[in-house]
């Protein structure tokens, strides 16, 4: 079944169908799990990878596996790619895209601000193969532009960005990258199909990270790289050698979560913008970013470029020392942790100081762009699936004590 058999179905219809079919042995209406490292193969079956290219049948799991083919074809149908490539983790998936694209002398234009793990790859060892980084705000398209050399190959997104909710316009990107003759790779793991589709306006490359979102559950680690199947299939040979397999459980863990991803997201989308409503009005609250509400410096963009505002909120809060301390021990129903994407709210403080000095490595007229959206330090608050009501309710009683 390829992703282009559900290219005019529902979303919901392909959340659900899309890469599945019932087992042709046992009829089982849920797909297998297929926890095999190896497969039966005939006498004449090449050993090495590079000769397996084109193959159709199974040979070992690093190379290919039925239950992470399966979801490779719900996610390439999700976002209308024509072929998708599945990680163990977000990371992994960025590497090989970075590695792909980029080798010793190229150029590479980046996002001043994105996942951290993304980050620290671009200021250490992506520089240390001999490519170069250019860091950019890309909210700013004449800054954009100006970065762009003529050994410039890659544009590397991400929108909405981590951890500020701050929106580049896609679309007007992947016109200055194909102009200068370079590739548009966007990191959509805020947005999910749900959202933004990239490739629809003119990126040629998706990066998700799996674990958020697209798993809904917090109980599994993966990611993807989507785009044109050429392109993926040198990825492909990236995953195989560099070894960045996806375990099969996980990736039936993250084909059982997206089966809701819809309605997740309606959800997610609707307490969110109560809870950023109720913070954007608490006497306790400074500033408040998010895409949903009309304070949003970018929220034309957003109604553009995203069909659902997604659950990720930033807030900067008075006495945000005393106040991150308290949330962590007081909180009952929201998580103080890492992570996001989860049927369960998370919030973490995560402090300006401490990214300029580590992850961003920004300078000066970046930096005050950062502060503008940060001030000394954000929460990020990942709003689940409960009781908007009870998420409010919780916040409150925390920073209305902090406050007295």
């Amino acid at each position: 079944m390829s992703a282009n058999d559900f290219e005019f179905q529902g979303l919901q219809t392909t959340a659900i169908h899309a890469g599945e079919k019932p087992d042709s042995t046992t009829r089982a209406s849920s797909p297998n799990i297929v926890m095999s490292s190896s497969f039966v193969t005939d006498a004449d079956t090449p050993f090495s990878a590079e000769n397996l290219q084109g193959q159709t049948t199974f040979f070992y799991t690093r190379e290919g596996n039925p239950t992470v083919q399966q979801l490779e074809q719900k996610l390439a149908a999700l976002e209308g790619a024509e072929a998708c490539v599945a990680f163990g983790s977000g990371m992994a998936a960025i590497s090989a895209l970075m590695f792909h694209q980029l080798k010793s002398g190229d150029h590479l234009v980046m996002s001043d601000v994105a996942y951290v793990g993304a980050a620290e790859l671009m200021k250490g060892l992506i520089p240390s193969f001999g490519i170069q980084v250019t860091r950019v705000n890309t909210t700013d398209l004449k800054a954009v532009e100006s970065a762009i050399q003529t050994n410039t190959k890659l544009i590397h997104i991400e929108t909405p960005c981590n951890p500020i909710v701050r929106l580049s316009d896609i679309r007007a990107i992947a016109q200055i990258a194909h102009a200068a003759g370079a590739k548009l790779s966007v990191d959509s793991t805020f947005a999910t199909p749900v959202a933004t589709q990239p490739l629809s306006l003119g990126a040629d490359f998706v990066v998700h990270s799996l674990s958020k979102y697209l798993c809904g559950h917090g109980d599994a680690i993966g990611g993807a790289v989507l785009g044109a199947s050429d392109e993926l299939s040198g990825i492909r040979d990236l995953l195989v050698h560099l070894g960045g397999a996806l375990s099969p459980f996980n990736a039936w863990l993250i084909m059982r979560g997206i089966a809701t991803l819809p309605i997740r997201m309606k959800a997610h989308e609707e307490n969110a913008l109560k809870v950023a409503k109720f913070l954007e009005s608490h006497p306790q609250v400074k500033q408040m970013i998010y895409p949903g509400l009309p304070s949003h410096p970018q929220h034309e963009l957003a109604k553009r470029q995203m069909r659902n505002f997604s659950g990720m909120i930033a807030f900067q809060a008075k006495d945000a020392q005393v106040v991150a301390p308290a949330f962590a021990q007081r909180l009952q129903v929201i998580h103080y942790a890492v992570s996001l994407g989860h049927q369960r709210s998370l919030i973490y403080y995560i402090s300006t100081q401490e990214m300029l000095e580590t992850s961003f490595a920004l300078d000066e007229t970046q930096a005050e762009a950062y502060r503008n959206f940060a001030g000394d330090g954000v929460f990020r608050l990942s709003v689940g699936l409960e009781d908007a009501e009870d998420l409010c309710r919780d916040l409150d009683q925390t920073m209305s004590i902090v406050g007295k």
